[in-house]
């Protein structure tokens, strides 16, 4: 497609507050775009917005106001089963929790997408998958006869298998390891491709660096943008940002 994978336009998001309080305001208008084929990390102080701006860039919620274009759709005018078509058809998942089937192995779990958007991937390309993120010996293992990392590269495995247009991921080693950390990043880096995009959520500053273009939440807005992004420089932004809350 031509134009941007992800697209938002003035988003805001609130909650609605306890008994006889205010509405929390979450997003307070934020607007991106993330290109095809480019990886974007998104950094912030505890509270600033970045897991619910993931949600509503990747179409798992709606915006209380605002637009959200996912791959050229306009999800954020679309009823429950439209969306949940478009992420079927162009959005993969990676998050902290890994999000597999405790009742299916290995290989299951990597088809499980394709076969929901029913375009059923053979046995052959799940374990093709698998063997790309160095599991090709774990099919048949389900869930619970593997450690955390390797369940993390069985939800990469997934994306790779489903070939989604853009891949969101939610602190993705957030319950890792630093060997398993480091290899899952690695997999997710490789994941960007020019027909393939990513964005992530991380407090890992040396994760945030991998991408191409860095983006500082600081109170529901964007604070700062980094490209070509270094450690030290997402660190010092991510500084700015908590002096400046």
């Amino acid at each position: 497609m031509t134009g941007p994978i992800v697209a938002a336009s003035n988003v805001t998001k609130s909650y609605p507050g306890g008994r006889k309080e205010p509405d929390v305001s979450v997003l307070k208008g934020v607007s991106l775009e993330v290109a095809a084929g480019e990886m974007v990390s998104i950094v912030g102080p505890s509270g600033s917005g970045k897991s619910t701006l993931l949600y509503c860039l990747s179409g798992l919620e709606k915006p209380t106001a605002g637009n959200v274009h996912l791959a050229g759709e306009d999800v954020t005018r679309m009823g429950r089963s439209a969306v949940a078509a478009v992420r079927r058809k162009h959005v993969g998942f990676v998050f902290q929790s890994y999000n597999l089937i405790p009742s299916l192995n290995a290989r299951e779990n990597v088809a499980l997408p394709a076969r929901l958007a029913r375009t059923p991937i053979s046995r052959e390309e799940a374990d093709n998958a698998l063997a790309q993120v160095g599991l090709d010996d774990r099919g048949s293992h389900k869930p619970s006869e593997l450690s955390g990392g390797q369940q993390q590269r069985v939800a990469i495995a997934r994306v790779l298998a489903a070939r989604p247009a853009i891949v969101f991921a939610d602190e993705p080693t957030g319950a890792l390891d630093t060997t398993s950390g480091a290899e899952v990043l690695r997999l997710l880096r490789a994941v960007t491709t020019d027909a393939r995009s990513v964005v992530m959520v991380t407090h890992d500053l040396e994760a945030a660096a991998l991408a191409d273009r860095v983006l500082v939440l600081r109170d529901g807005l964007i604070h700062s943008e980094l490209r070509t992004p270094t450690p030290e420089a997402v660190l010092e932004a991510m500084a700015r940002a908590r002096e400046n809350a």
